[in-house]
């Protein structure tokens, strides 16, 4: 072997000392106090003030939020056999049906509430304690999922999309929670359901290619997604005056997200135009096209989403170079309240619940953690 010549030994050192110097850069924006004061007192104000007796969090709202709650603890290092997550656990396996499914009599929300429980029992899984409840969950959400059974072949905008139940039709919210679960369960690209699912993911992005032919996608090409093009489509942000649909922050982030999890490529148009609108769009005072509403949904999917992506830094429309984690832990930290809770002042979709609202928080916290930029 030749001996490096000093040019290169020159070059390599460069490189090594950028290197260091980039990881003291990133040591120096990580506050690891603050970050786990900040978890600590989160998952207190859980344990004290969220926690019902019977180990649920917002019994109300249905088993989700418990699922939620319980999946952030424990993305902290809490383990299935702590308290404070068996009891949520043991909770939760109330809810378990002789269909696999993971929700409560008469719930129109099947769906997502077993999709969310199926990535609560995939993190709390020890030594295949959960497998038979998984596996019974992996084929009850892919039993939802709209397909030909239902009479709704590829030609349909109904097709590979997964839905609450209430109202008849997919959405791009739920398909993603559908991908989510998937993965947790180990499925990838080649699995039938994931790729009947990115059929429905690509007719709810503003981009006219092959994958999609609705006519919203020629409305407002802008590359970005909105929430469904099922039952006539809708948007969340509202229509555009020729009756396109608006494409808007947390809808994007998801659309990209599933994608990526469905093993779509970065040199792929769907996922070149998608990363665009979010170049043009990128920001943490809100969610673009929608304020306030929805703002922690909107953080986790943004996190998983960049995450998914593999890119410690995030450059926008005008250049400018975003190390995204440490943006997103100090927005997260501001918000926080003295008592350790999270809450949405703008209450729509749930975020009024502190306990839905600081699930969220501790689960883009998760994301933020300086380990996983390097």
């Amino acid at each position: 072997m030749r001996c490096l010549r000093l040019t290169q030994v020159a070059s390599i050192a460069s490189l090594l000392l950028a290197v260091v110097l980039c990881l003291q850069a990133d040591e120096a924006k990580f506050d690891r106090a603050a970050f786990d004061q900040s978890v600590t007192k989160a998952i207190d104000y859980l344990r004290t003030h969220g926690q019902a007796a019977d180990g649920s969090y917002s019994a109300q709202a249905g088993p989700a939020i418990t699922a939620i709650v319980t999946t952030a603890v424990l993305k902290h290092g809490r383990s299935p056999d702590d308290p404070l997550v068996a009891k949520s656990l043991k909770y939760l396996e109330g809810f378990v049906n002789q269909d696999g499914g993971v929700y409560p009599k008469d719930s129109k929300l099947q769906n997502y509430e077993t999709s969310i429980a199926l990535i609560c029992f995939a993190a709390a899984n020890r030594e295949g304690r959960y497998d038979k409840l998984l596996a019974g969950a992996e084929k009850f959400v892919k039993k939802l999922q709209w397909d030909g059974e239902e009479g709704h072949d590829e030609s349909s905008t109904y097709h590979g999309g997964a839905g609450y139940g209430g109202h008849s039709r997919p959405d791009l919210s739920n398909t993603q929670f559908l991908l989510d679960a998937l993965k947790a369960a180990g499925r990838g690209a080649d699995d039938p359901a994931v790729k009947k699912a990115l059929i429905f993911v690509s007719r709810c992005q503003n981009l006219e290619t092959e994958h999609n032919t609705t006519p919203f996608s020629a409305k407002n090409p802008d590359g970005g997604f909105y929430y469904t093009p099922a039952a006539g489509g809708t948007s969340q942000a509202g229509n555009t005056p020729d009756g396109g649909l608006r494409s808007y922050g947390s809808m994007t982030y998801a659309g990209l997200k599933s994608m990526i999890f469905a093993g779509v490529k970065s040199d792929d148009p769907r996922v070149k135009a998608a990363t665009q609108w979010l170049r043009e769009h990128y920001t943490l005072d809100e969610n673009p096209g929608m304020g306030q509403n929805g703002v922690f949904y909107y953080y986790h999917t943004m996190a998983k989403s960049l995450d998914a992506l593999g890119q410690p830094t995030f450059e926008d429309a005008s250049r400018q170079t975003h190390n995204w984690r440490s943006e997103m832990l100090a927005e997260i930290l501001k918000r926080q309240k003295a008592d350790g809770s999270w809450i949405n002042e703008t209450p729509r979709w749930l975020e009024g619940d502190p306990n839905l609202a600081t699930a969220y928080a501790l689960l883009v916290l998760d994301y933020c953690r300086l380990e996983k930029s390097k």
